[in-house]
């Protein structure tokens, strides 16, 4: 049980350690990050609960709407609302790379927990397949909707809605893509394998982004 419960805990904390070690210009507490990955963890339960009611009760016939556009959705919407309920206006929250920090801990939480429930139903054969897939995506989501939390708070008011709506749509229309690609089955590794590649050239160009913004909003304090 340990074994396969650190299998499943440990990609989440190495991916969030990845990016907290990334920001070379401040330190975020580390104790805020821990309670943005706790809300993560947290949410994932109703989350599959809602999940499982709606194919439990075929609210949709749909398969595609289910696997991908509603799961999606919804573990995306989730994840938006506790960053923008709770973490936007906080204290701490006081520079641009911090958006891509609280992003990540918040999706690397849901999907940590959501790696220990799977994995506890299908055995460690598979720790290594969701390390690389579900659990880095998730990871890359919540990046890229870091990010423009980031970009939305500190900027004007005119277009801070206009980043706060993409912080949602952007990695939603990401996720779907990723889960449309699942549908595929026994092929699906031949469009993973490079959309996996672009998900992470993308989600690392936010990072660099996000580092110059920070340089930025220094400059503007220190001036």
């Amino acid at each position: 049980m340990f074994i396969l419960l650190s299998a499943a805990i440990a990609p989440g904390l190495a991916l969030l350690s990845y990016f907290y070690l990334r920001n070379e210009m401040d330190t975020e507490p580390r104790r805020t990050l821990m309670h943005s990955f706790i809300y993560g963890g947290v949410i994932t339960f109703p989350v599959l609960f809602i999940q499982f009611v709606i194919k439990e009760e075929q609210t949709f016939s749909n398969p595609f709407f289910i696997n991908a556009v509603f799961t999606s959705s919804i573990e995306e919407f989730v994840k938006w609302l506790i960053i923008l309920a709770v973490i936007l206006r906080h204290i701490e929250f006081d520079d641009p790379y911090d958006g891509i920090l609280y992003g990540a801990a918040v999706s690397l939480g849901f999907a940590t927990v959501e790696n220990v429930l799977y994995l506890l139903s299908f055995g460690i054969d598979q720790a290594f397949m969701r390390a690389l897939l579900p659990v880095s995506s998730h990871a890359l989501f919540g990046v890229v909707m870091g990010y423009y939390y980031g970009k939305g708070k500190f900027s004007s008011e005119e277009i801070q809605k206009r980043y706060i709506a993409l912080a949602l749509f952007a990695p939603v229309g990401l996720h779907i893509i990723y889960n449309s690609i699942l549908m595929l089955e026994e092929y699906f590794l031949y469009a993973m394998l490079p959309f996996m590649l672009f998900l992470w050239t993308f989600a690392l160009r936010k990072v660099k982004q996000a580092h110059e913004h920070l340089i930025e909003h220094l400059s503007r304090s220190n001036g």
